[in-house]
């Protein structure tokens, strides 16, 4: 199957090099895209001159930085026009490790043929370095809470390290996308589960970032908070509209029958 890698960018001319290597090393078979978001440290630059030395690299430069979410929409619109099967989305940074992404392309190879594979760090085999306990509880709180609002059952569904077959993405309304932040990971896999997309996970190590600079940031995790609490409540919303309208038919349905019933015994009288 044709695989493309997906890698956003943004100043990240430090970390870029290392994570191409480890992907073409890993998995030499896969393309890679590298998505810059016009970075003013040169790693766009970067980018094209190591596309220039290996046809497997292809650079999509974009004007603007206006969030992690459209560059992953680019990326994903430029892989499904080139024929890819296989979508991974995998950071720069070096917290997504090459030898985890060759397990999650052969997972998402396997006869079941899941739509979305996510690299968990919280299922049974994965794990966090470098994160201390309240940064653990944070994101396995968040989790729970996502699961809670929005009734699904995926332990990390704010993962960025996963596997997309191209039959699920066409099938999305991608234009449907509210997320421009980290709040994308959760919006895209709620759109997987909206549809009765396939959804597996396979556990990894998360590791810290090995250069550059970290872009999380409070108001990432406000959109997060705040979208995931929205979707909620109207999924809520709508599950009470729906337990209404059952009962309202009930009680016609009921009423129905009553009035049959009356009108039988008038007729025996």
């Amino acid at each position: 199957m044709k695989v493309l890698v997906v890698i956003p960018t943004y100043n990240e001319i430090e970390s870029l090099p290392g994570a191409l290597d480890r992907v073409r090393a890993a998995v030499p078979e896969a393309n890679i895209l590298v998505v810059d978001d016009s970075s003013p440290d040169g790693t766009g630059a970067l980018a094209d001159s190591r596309a220039g030395e290996d046809e497997r690299i292809h650079v999509l430069h974009r004007k603007e930085k206006n969030g992690l979410g459209p560059a992953y929409l680019a990326g994903f619109s430029w892989a499904l026009a080139s024929g890819y099967e296989l979508i991974v989305e995998m950071d720069a940074d070096g917290s997504h490790r090459a030898e985890d992404l060759a397990l999650l392309v052969q997972r998402a190879q396997m006869a079941d043929e899941p739509d979305l594979v996510i690299g968990s760090r919280w299922v049974s085999g994965g794990a966090t370095e470098g994160w201390d306990a309240k940064r653990v509880l944070l994101s396995r709180a968040g989790n729970l809470y996502i699961n809670a609002m929005l009734g699904m059952r995926v332990r990390d569904a704010t993962a960025g390290f996963r596997v997309y077959r191209a039959s699920i993405l066409r099938r999305l309304d991608l234009g449907a996308v509210e997320a421009l932040g980290y709040g994308f990971q959760v919006n895209m896999t709620k759109l997987v589960a909206d549809i009765g997309g396939r959804i597996v996970e396979m556990p990894i190590t998360f590791l810290e970032r090995e250069a550059g600079e970290s872009k999380l940031s409070g108001g990432i995790f406000g959109e997060e908070l705040r979208l995931v609490t929205k979707w909620g409540l109207r999924k809520r919303g709508g599950q009470l509209l729906r337990a209404i309208e059952r009962g309202e038919q009930w009680l016609m349905d009921a009423r129905d029958e009553r009035a049959a019933r009356r009108a039988d015994q008038k007729r025996r009288r």
